[in-house]
Parts: structure tokens; C-alpha cells; sequence
């Protein structure tokens, strides 16, 4: 019986600890998705066109994107530190695009405000690297689960933010940008020194799977209670104390998953599993070598093993232990004269830019999340180009259908990963064909299109960063897994740079011209003139962004074909990894 200063010791040191940690750091990480919210504000204020607020935009999603610095900073600083830094260009950043909108400093020129986007969204790049780093490491064996619930959180955070916004019942739309600027910050700061790698490839325990379960549970009840708020809000108006109350029970389920470390070091009694103790018993000298070898117990034993009498059970799981050391030992002599790894083991950044399959994955990203990205950034303005007013309530609602498909992804893939061995690209081909099918419904302008763009494209945007990170740690290994998910990444703002800044914001301001044309010779000059300047020259109606969704509806089927054939060169690789298990 371990008494309460050892006890603390060990739930500080608890891998669910961290990972309910770094879930509650990701809740508040994904600032960059309230740019649909406070890009309006941001137009209205400075008098920007379409195509200042799309260049700011495509400065909020290099931000994002840009994490070399983050992902080689991890291998050689502190976790800590590393969300340290995250902390100060947050604050500084967004700090100061909110002091400008505010009028507390004067006008400044449209590339202080790119510049002021840039370094406070590249923030979050080190709160998302630390805190995947760290539980990627704690879970080795739980990967498409533990990315996916992650960037869930990271992709929720524009809809848990702007309740948080609405609880503070500010009476300027700018202060959106202030609590984008001081709420990470602080939360970040509380927990910077409890998320880490904590070894905890060694906790191994029999209630894992009840754990993932409680945590998936928490999760749609979430996505359900937030996406129930925002039709209450949509058709009633609610008084301020009702919003607090919502904004009070957000922040209790968001609390919920503590639960797990809690009972696990405080109402359980510690019985390591026979898998632990295996991975526990080399000596140090040996201990780095042979932990790589023993984690792959748990993939490689038997079902019935389980139900064996202890004593049996454990000689079992010793033979498992010494074939996987004899064949770790043959692999050795074979491997010697290759030049290079094999995929499935460890990559550097520049080992894996040489692959034809790191570049698939990566240009596949660039078609299809960048094609999401333009309709997350460009939401506020295709809500207003609908007559739709209240653009926070789609904006967060993309969130929510984001946090799903980040939720659902990395489930999906884990699910059809370990029970057929099929390659996890399939998931993600799947993925960027609901994609297509959603942009070519805007196209269309069929009926309730917001809807059906909103929920699909959500999806499936958020789903692509449920797989991609998961499956580059299994072809390329963990040793750089911060560098090269930091370089896929880039992936997003490539597409959204040409998508958004160039294609989307040229049709859009092509058409707004058009249409102030018309204005002008059937309502006389006053009008046009009036539409020009307090309005910075807005596009009304479908046509708006029809064009530009069936351009990207292609790309998605384009960006479809390239990960199927990242498939067809990877069946072997999945087979090898996850065929033995699954027989």
C-alpha cells in the first residue's frame, strides 16, 4: 500500500495524467480555427477587401503550418520550454493584432498585421508538437487513437473559445481576438511541466481499452452537448445567465477525463500485467534496446493467452519474448550492409523527403487539406455571402464536425489497421471522396448547401489529421516523428496559399466588382460608391464561391488517387506490421 507522498509522486508520473493534460493544452491550441470569426471583425475594422483578408489568412495558416523550428527543438530542449515559447509568441502575436483592431495603437500597414498573425498562431505548432511528441511516446501502441483524440481537441478549440467569449458577454467583437491572445496563455502555462514523456511504454495496464472507451464517451458527448448549444442559440435568444451556465458545463465535461489518472493511482491497487514486468526487468545497459523489442508483446499475443492461469500465461508470454529476440537478433545480421532505413523503421526528416511515399502523402494533404482550410477560413465570409448574420454559430459548428472527424479518423484507421492489416491511407482516400461530394453540393447551390458543406468538409478535414500523423510514425518511425509531422503540416497553407489567396478571394472580388457594377446603373452612383467604401466591396449569393468549390471538389479526387497509390506501396509494410496480430 503506497502511501500519499508516493502516490502523488506516481499519478505526476501517470502517462493519462499527461495525456488528459495535453488534451486539455490541445482544447485551447487550435486558435487558428477562429479565423472565420475574427476575420470579419477585422475587415470591418481596418477596411481591408476580400483579398487582404485572404493574404491574412494565408499568413494565420504558414503560422500554423511552420513547426521545423518546433519539431527540432523538441529533440534537444525541455517539453516545458518548448510550450514556453508557444506561450510568449501566442500572446505577443494576437496581443498586438488586438491593441491595432482596437484603435489602442495607431493604423498599421497590412503586413504588421500578416506578421502579428503569423507569430501568434505559430504558437500553437509548439503546444501541438509538445503534447503529441509526449503521448505518441507514453502510448506507442494506442498511435491512431491518441493523434486523433489530440488534434480532435486542437481542431475543437474555435467552438470551446468562443463559449468562453460569450460567457465574458464583452461589448466589442474584438475582445474574440483578446481571449484568442490571453486564454491559451494561461492555460498552457498551468500545465507546461505536466505534459512530457513519463516512460510510459512501461504502464501497460489491463484497463486501457475501459480507458480509451471513457475518453471516446466523453468525446461525443462533447461534439453533442456543443453542437445542441448551437441550435438552442440559432433559435432562441438566450439570456446571459443561461450562457454562463452552458459555458460553466463546457468546462466540467472538458474536466471529465481526470477521472482516469485519478481512479487509476488513488482507488486502484497496482498490479502490473506480465507485459510490464517484462518491460521493466532489463538492466539499464540493455534497457533502450530491448524496451523496442518488448512493446511489440502486446501486438503479437495470442487472444487466448489472456484467459491462461497466470502461471501459464506468463511462461507464454516469456517465449514470445525470447522468439522476438531471436528474430530482432537474425533482422540485425540481415540489416547490416543496407544503406539507409526500411520503412516502418526510424527516418530522419531528410531520409523520408527521399521516399516516393512521404511526398504522396504530402501533396495528397496539399490537394485535399488545403482545400478544407479555404472553406474554414473563408466560412465567414460564405455564411455572409448566404445572408446568414451570425457567422460564430457555422464557425464553431465546422469545429465540432472537425473534432469528430479528428476523433473518428484516428479510430477509423486503428480500426481497419489492426483488424484486416489494410494500409492506413485508405482511411484517408475514403475521407477526401466525402470531401468532393460535399464541395460539389455548394457547387450546386442545392438546398441547405451551408449545412452539408459545414458537416462533410469538417469531417473530413479533421479525419486527415486523425491518419496522416499516425501512419508517417509507423513508415518512418518515432525517433523524428516532431520534424516530420511539423514538415506535413506545411501541407495545409501550400493549398490554402493558392486555393484561398489566389483562386477563391479572385472569384469572389471578381463577382463583389460585378455586382457593385450593377448596383451602380440600377440604383444610381451614391449606392455603389456607398457599398464601396463601408462595406469594402462584398459578394452577395451561391456564385460567389461555386466556382471555387468545384475547382477544389476535382483536386479532392485527385488528392484520392494519390493516396491509394500511397496504399498499393505500403500493403506489404502494413502487413508485416499488423498481419501477425491480426491471424
Amino acid at each position: 500500500m503506497l502511501r500519499l507522498p508516493e502516490k502523488l509522486k506516481t499519478f505526476a508520473n501517470n502517462r493519462w495524467l499527461v495525456f488528459v493534460c495535453a488534451m486539455w493544452v490541445q482544447s485551447c491550441a487550435g486558435v487558428g480555427y477562429l479565423f472565420g470569426s475574427i476575420s470579419p471583425v477585422i475587415k470591418s475594422a481596418m477596411g481591408y477587401n476580400q483579398r487582404q483578408v485572404a493574404l491574412l489568412g494565408v499568413a494565420k495558416d504558414l503560422g500554423d503550418s511552420i513547426g521545423f523550428v518546433a519539431g527540432s527543438l523538441v529533440e534537444i530542449l525541455p517539453v516545458w520550454s518548448l510550450m514556453l515559447i508557444g506561450v510568449v509568441q501566442n500572446f505577443v502575436g494576437y496581443g498586438l493584432v488586438w491593441l491595432i483592431v482596437t484603435d489602442r495603437l495607431p493604423a498599421l500597414p497590412l503586413w504588421v498585421l500578416c506578421l502579428a498573425i503569423f507569430v501568434g498562431t505559430n504558437g500553437e505548432t509548439y503546444f501541438n508538437t509538445a503534447a503529441l511528441v509526449s503521448c505518441v511516446q507514453n502510448f506507442p501502441k494506442h498511435r491512431g487513437p491518441i493523434v486523433g483524440i489530440l488534434k480532435g481537441f486542437a481542431g475543437l478549440s474555435g467552438a470551446i473559445l468562443t463559449q468562453i467569449y460569450l460567457m465574458i458577454n464583452a461589448p466589442s467583437e474584438a475582445a474574440l481576438i483578446f481571449v484568442v491572445a490571453v486564454g491559451p496563455s494561461m492555460v498552457v502555462i498551468a500545465l507546461m511541466f505536466i505534459v512530457r514523456p513519463v516512460g510510459g511504454h512501461k504502464q501497460i495496464r489491463p484497463s486501457d481499452n475501459s480507458s480509451f472507451l471513457f475518453t471516446y464517451s466523453v468525446c461525443l458527448v462533447l461534439a453533442a452537448y456543443l453542437l445542441g448549444v448551437l441550435v438552442l442559440e440559432d433559435v432562441v435568444d438566450l439570456s446571459q445567465t443561461v450562457v454562463t451556465l452552458i459555458a460553466v458545463i463546457l468546462i466540467i465535461i472538458i474536466l471529465l477525463p481526470i477521472i482516469i489518472p485519478v481512479l487509476l493511482v488513488f482507488f486502484s491497487e497496482r498490479r502490473p500485467s506480465v507485459e510490464e514486468s517484462l518491460l521493466s526487468g532489463p538492466s539499464n545497459s540493455e534497457q533502450d534496446g530491448e524496451e523496442v523489442i518488448l512493446s511489440e508483446v502486446e501486438d503479437e499475443k495470442p487472444p487466448e493467452v489472456d484467459s491462461l492461469p497466470a502461471s501459464q500465461r506468463q511462461k507464454r508470454i516469456a517465449q514470445l519474448q525470447a522468439k522476438l529476440f531471436q528474430a530482432a537478433a537474425v533482422g540485425g545480421v540481415r540489416v547490416k550492409g543496407r544503406k539507409g532505413p526500411r520503412r516502418g523503421e526510424d527516418f530522419t526528416l531528410f531520409q523520408a523527403m527521399m521516399k516516393a511515399d512521404f511526398l504522396l502523402l504530402f501533396f495528397s494533404l496539399v490537394l485535399a487539406a488545403g482545400s478544407g482550410l479555404t472553406i474554414i477560413d473563408n466560412l465567414g465570409q460564405i455564411c455572409e455571402s448566404l445572408g446568414y448574420t451570425d457567422t460564430n454559430i457555422y464557425v464553431s459548428m465546422i469545429s465540432i464536425w472537425n473534432f469528430l472527424g479528428r476523433v473518428g479518423g484516428g479510430y477509423f484507421s486503428e480500426t481497419i489497421v489492426r483488424n484486416f492489416a489494410y494500409p492506413r491511407p485508405v482511411a484517408m482516400a475514403v475521407v477526401q471522396v466525402v470531401m468532393a461530394i460535399a464541395l460539389v453540393y455548394y457547387a450546386m447551390g442545392w438546398p441547405g448547401q451551408i449545412y452539408v458543406t459545414t458537416v462533410l468538409v469538417g469531417l473530413g478535414y479533421g479525419a486527415h489529421w486523425g491518419i496522416v500523423p499516425a501512419a508517417v510514425s509507423e513508415l518512418f518511425g518515432l525517433k523524428s516523428f516532431g520534424a516530420l509531422y511539423n514538415f506535413l503540416t506545411l501541407a495545409s497553407p501550400a493549398g490554402s496559399l493558392v486555393f484561398s489567396g489566389v483562386i477563391a478571394s479572385g472569384i469572389y472580388d471578381y463577382f463583389a466588382e460585378k455586382q457593385a457594377g450593377l448596383l451602380k446603373q440600377y440604383t444610381g452612383k451614391l449606392l455603389a460608391v456607398s457599398l464601396r467604401t463601408e462595406e469594402s466591396l462584398t459578394c452577395v449569393g451561391t456564385i460567389c464561391y461555386s466556382i471555387t468549390c468545384g475547382i477544389m471538389a476535382g483536386l479532392c479526387i485527385i488528392a484520392m488517387v494519390l493516396s491509394l497509390i500511397v496504399v498499393y506501396r505500403t500493403k506489404s509494410v502494413y502487413a508485416e506490421l499488423y498481419g501477425k496480430s491480426r491471424n
